[in-house]
Protein backbone atom coordinates (compact mmCIF):
# COMPACT_ATOMS: atom_id res chain seq x y z
CA UNK A 1 0.00 0.00 0.00
CA UNK A 2 1.48 3.41 -0.89
CA UNK A 3 1.31 4.38 2.72
CA UNK A 4 3.32 1.77 4.14
CA UNK A 5 6.41 4.07 3.90
CA UNK A 6 5.55 5.79 7.20
CA UNK A 7 6.83 2.50 8.94
CA UNK A 8 9.98 2.53 7.44
CA UNK A 9 11.74 4.15 10.49
CA UNK A 10 10.08 2.13 13.33
CA UNK A 11 11.24 -1.48 11.28
CA UNK A 12 14.56 -1.10 12.26
CA UNK A 13 13.78 -0.82 15.74
CA UNK A 14 12.03 -4.06 15.94
CA UNK A 15 14.78 -6.45 13.11
CA UNK A 16 17.97 -7.80 14.28
CA UNK A 17 21.05 -5.24 13.81
CA UNK A 18 22.28 -6.74 10.68
CA UNK A 19 18.51 -6.30 8.73
CA UNK A 20 18.90 -5.72 4.81
CA UNK A 21 16.50 -2.35 3.67
CA UNK A 22 16.25 -1.45 0.35
CA UNK A 23 14.69 1.43 -1.27
CA UNK A 24 12.96 1.22 -4.73
CA UNK A 25 13.11 4.77 -6.14
CA UNK A 26 11.25 5.63 -9.36
CA UNK A 27 10.07 9.05 -11.00
CA UNK A 28 8.08 10.81 -8.82
CA UNK A 29 5.45 12.14 -11.63
CA UNK A 30 5.26 8.18 -12.98
CA UNK A 31 4.67 7.28 -9.29
CA UNK A 32 1.70 9.60 -8.37
CA UNK A 33 -0.02 8.65 -11.68
CA UNK A 34 0.41 4.83 -10.88
CA UNK A 35 -1.41 5.69 -7.36
CA UNK A 36 -4.00 8.59 -8.94
CA UNK A 37 -5.05 5.52 -11.58
CA UNK A 38 -5.49 2.78 -9.05
CA UNK A 39 -8.45 2.04 -6.66
CA UNK A 40 -7.07 1.28 -3.41
CA UNK A 41 -8.99 -0.86 -0.48
CA UNK A 42 -8.11 1.13 3.04
CA UNK A 43 -7.43 4.41 3.66
CA UNK A 44 -5.74 6.18 0.87
CA UNK A 45 -7.34 9.23 -0.03
CA UNK A 46 -4.68 11.48 -0.48
CA UNK A 47 -4.21 9.20 -4.20
CA UNK A 48 -7.51 10.58 -5.65
CA UNK A 49 -6.55 14.38 -5.50
CA UNK A 50 -3.74 15.66 -7.52
CA UNK A 51 -2.20 17.95 -5.10
CA UNK A 52 -2.60 16.14 -2.22
CA UNK A 53 -1.30 13.34 -3.95
CA UNK A 54 2.09 15.29 -4.65
CA UNK A 55 1.94 17.04 -1.22
CA UNK A 56 2.05 13.00 0.65
CA UNK A 57 4.76 12.30 -2.31
CA UNK A 58 6.83 15.13 -1.22
CA UNK A 59 6.41 13.94 2.76
CA UNK A 60 7.48 10.53 1.43
CA UNK A 61 10.47 12.14 0.11
CA UNK A 62 11.41 13.86 3.09
CA UNK A 63 11.05 10.72 5.77
CA UNK A 64 13.29 8.53 2.63
CA UNK A 65 16.28 11.55 2.60
CA UNK A 66 16.02 11.03 6.82
CA UNK A 67 16.40 7.74 6.60
CA UNK A 68 19.40 7.77 4.29
CA UNK A 69 21.17 9.64 6.80
CA UNK A 70 19.97 6.99 10.12
CA UNK A 71 20.39 3.53 8.67
CA UNK A 72 23.83 2.55 8.34
CA UNK A 73 25.01 2.59 4.15
CA UNK A 74 25.58 -0.86 4.52
CA UNK A 75 22.05 -1.90 5.44
CA UNK A 76 20.43 0.47 2.51
CA UNK A 77 20.08 -0.12 -0.84
CA UNK A 78 18.97 2.21 -3.22
CA UNK A 79 17.75 0.63 -6.17
CA UNK A 80 16.28 2.56 -9.24
CA UNK A 81 13.11 1.57 -11.12
CA UNK A 82 14.41 2.67 -14.40
CA UNK A 83 17.56 0.70 -14.01
CA UNK A 84 15.52 -2.18 -13.29
CA UNK A 85 13.30 -1.50 -16.42
CA UNK A 86 16.37 -1.28 -18.31
CA UNK A 87 18.59 -3.68 -17.03
CA UNK A 88 16.48 -6.32 -15.13
CA UNK A 89 19.23 -9.08 -14.23
CA UNK A 90 22.12 -6.31 -13.38
CA UNK A 91 20.05 -4.99 -10.96
CA UNK A 92 18.33 -8.34 -9.59
CA UNK A 93 22.07 -9.57 -9.11
CA UNK A 94 22.83 -6.93 -7.29
CA UNK A 95 20.10 -6.75 -5.12
CA UNK A 96 20.59 -10.24 -4.29
CA UNK A 97 23.89 -9.44 -3.75
CA UNK A 98 23.25 -7.00 -1.31
CA UNK A 99 20.95 -9.22 1.26
CA UNK A 100 23.52 -11.90 0.65
CA UNK A 101 21.54 -14.89 -0.90
CA UNK A 102 22.70 -17.16 -3.92
CA UNK A 103 21.96 -15.90 -7.05
CA UNK A 104 18.66 -18.11 -9.10
CA UNK A 105 17.32 -17.72 -12.65
CA UNK A 106 14.12 -17.88 -11.11
CA UNK A 107 14.86 -14.16 -10.58
CA UNK A 108 14.23 -13.22 -13.94
CA UNK A 109 11.45 -15.13 -14.28
CA UNK A 110 9.14 -13.83 -11.72
CA UNK A 111 6.20 -13.43 -13.59
CA UNK A 112 5.86 -17.41 -13.91
CA UNK A 113 5.16 -17.84 -10.13
CA UNK A 114 1.94 -19.81 -9.52
CA UNK A 115 1.91 -18.02 -5.78
CA UNK A 116 -0.66 -16.02 -4.89
CA UNK A 117 -0.54 -12.19 -5.29
CA UNK A 118 -2.33 -9.97 -3.62
CA UNK A 119 -1.40 -6.43 -4.84
CA UNK A 120 -2.73 -3.31 -7.00
CA UNK A 121 -0.29 -4.36 -9.11
CA UNK A 122 -1.06 -7.67 -9.87
CA UNK A 123 -1.58 -7.84 -13.65
CA UNK A 124 2.26 -6.74 -13.56
CA UNK A 125 3.34 -9.34 -11.16
CA UNK A 126 2.14 -12.00 -14.32
CA UNK A 127 4.11 -10.24 -16.85
CA UNK A 128 7.70 -9.89 -17.54
CA UNK A 129 9.51 -6.58 -16.77
CA UNK A 130 8.52 -4.07 -19.75
CA UNK A 131 8.89 0.11 -20.51
CA UNK A 132 5.49 1.63 -21.18
CA UNK A 133 5.30 2.45 -17.62
CA UNK A 134 8.52 4.74 -18.00
CA UNK A 135 7.69 8.23 -18.39
CA UNK A 136 4.10 7.16 -18.61
CA UNK A 137 3.13 10.41 -17.10
CA UNK A 138 4.17 12.53 -19.77
CA UNK A 139 1.33 11.62 -22.09
CA UNK A 140 -0.57 12.85 -19.60
CA UNK A 141 1.13 16.07 -18.50
CA UNK A 142 -1.51 18.43 -19.46
CA UNK A 143 -4.00 17.01 -16.96
CA UNK A 144 -1.40 16.78 -14.48
CA UNK A 145 -0.98 20.59 -13.08
CA UNK A 146 -1.76 20.20 -9.62
CA UNK A 147 0.42 17.19 -9.27
CA UNK A 148 3.20 18.19 -10.94
CA UNK A 149 2.87 22.04 -8.94
CA UNK A 150 2.88 19.85 -5.78
CA UNK A 151 6.11 18.12 -7.04
CA UNK A 152 7.81 21.22 -7.59
CA UNK A 153 7.97 20.64 -11.71
CA UNK A 154 7.42 23.33 -13.99
CA UNK A 155 5.58 22.70 -17.18
CA UNK A 156 6.49 25.21 -20.01
CA UNK A 157 4.91 25.23 -22.80
CA UNK A 158 3.94 21.58 -23.28
CA UNK A 159 7.48 20.45 -21.96
CA UNK A 160 8.83 19.59 -18.57
CA UNK A 161 11.74 20.76 -16.69
CA UNK A 162 12.69 18.81 -13.57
Amino acid sequence: MPANFVYAGLIPLILPAHASFTFLKRNPVDTCLSCYSKSFAGEQRFAYQLDELGQFYRGYEALMESLRHVLPPECFLEVDYENVVDDLEGEAKRLIAFVDMPWDEACLNFHKTRRVVRTASINQVRQPIYSTSKGRWRRHATHLGPLLAALGIAVESGSTTE
